[in-house]
């Protein structure tokens, strides 16, 4: 399987079949339509994540990035948002959610999944102003949810056609502990569990494929969660945020430790990995990791 841009489709070999195109009935895309990088000129770099998944007459969008970003690169690579049938949000933090007004104004048919943690207050210390900011969901973007169908999925949660979304992730790893400078309170007393962190899956030929936003609820809880609910299928694409820019040397080494053991056949870091964690998997896993921007896509086989 090769990940390619969208405006220059191709054949690709997966399992022993050649596909010339994209067939939407046998194939699920997921492009990149945010991300902190790009991959051409004309498209526009945000910090933050958002994926177009199209399946059939499916058209999903899992998290809005941070701005406008989501829209304008849309545009540059001919893909409509009028026709979004279901918008996801892996949780509550801006970078995810604050283009979800501009979203919902050119998708107006669109149903909203969401944990209900996700419209809590989030907040982090900076220490370079040296003051508490917000990092929470922008106020025009939960005003705008308000006008929609919202479904909460603060457990496993079927979105139709083999798509679900973990809902929240049980923490049960011993090292992949809560981060330290999330808050639920402006005055930074009270830590935020993050319970809203939630992540997205189907089955292909090949195995499961997981798209995560930031997995604040670590990357390898996040995977045990998912195996739990589907009698251990294995894994074959991880593709996302992984919020490792921070971990330990010890979390790094046990959550490369594990991605092993569960022969993962790809890995796509995205947006939070961390340069150091990207290049730690990298030169560990060579094989399975995928260089990836805003503007590609990817395909699998159902």
């Amino acid at each position: 399987m090769l990940h390619k841009t969208i405006a220059r489709p191709r054949a690709w070999r997966q399992n022993s079949g050649v596909i010339e195109g994209f067939d939407r009935n046998r194939t699920i895309r997921v492009t990149v339509l945010v991300e902190n990088t790009v991959n051409a000129g004309g498209l526009t770099a945000e910090h933050g994540l958002a994926y177009l998944i199209e399946a059939g007459e499916r058209r999903m969008l899992f998290d809005t990035g941070q701005m406008d970003a989501l829209v304008r690169n849309a545009a540059k690579l001919g893909q409509r948002l009028d026709n979004i049938d279901t918008i996801v949000l892996s949780h509550g933090h801006y970078d995810h959610t604050g283009g979800l007004a501009l979203a919902l104004s050119h998708s107006p048919k669109a149903r909203l999944f969401l944990h209900p943690a996700a419209l809590e207050q989030k907040y982090t210390f900076d220490k370079r102003l040296g003051k508490t900011r917000s990092i929470g969901m922008p106020p025009e973007c939960a005003q705008a949810l308000q006008k929609r169908e919202v479904v909460w999925t603060p457990s496993v949660t079927d979105l139709g056609d083999g798509f679900y979304v973990t809902g929240s992730v049980p923490r049960a790893t011993t090292f992949e502990t809560a981060e330290q400078n999330l808050f639920a309170d402006p005055e930074c007393t009270r830590p935020d569990s993050l319970l809203d962190d939630q992540s997205l899956f189907f089955e292909s030929q090949e195995g499961l494929v997981v798209l995560l936003g930031c997995a604040h609820a670590g990357v390898i809880n996040t995977l045990a969660h998912i195996q739990s609910t589907t009698a251990n299928r294995p894994i074959h694409t991880i593709m996302g945020g992984m919020h490792l820019l921070n971990a330990s040397p010890d979390r790094l080494r046990q959550t490369i430790g594990r991605l092993k053991g569960l022969k993962v056949q790809k890995l796509i870091p995205l947006h939070c990995a961390g340069w150091e964690a990207t290049l730690a998997l990298w030169q560990t896993m060579p094989k399975q990791c995928v260089v990836f921007h805003a503007g590609l896509s990817i395909e699998f086989l159902r």
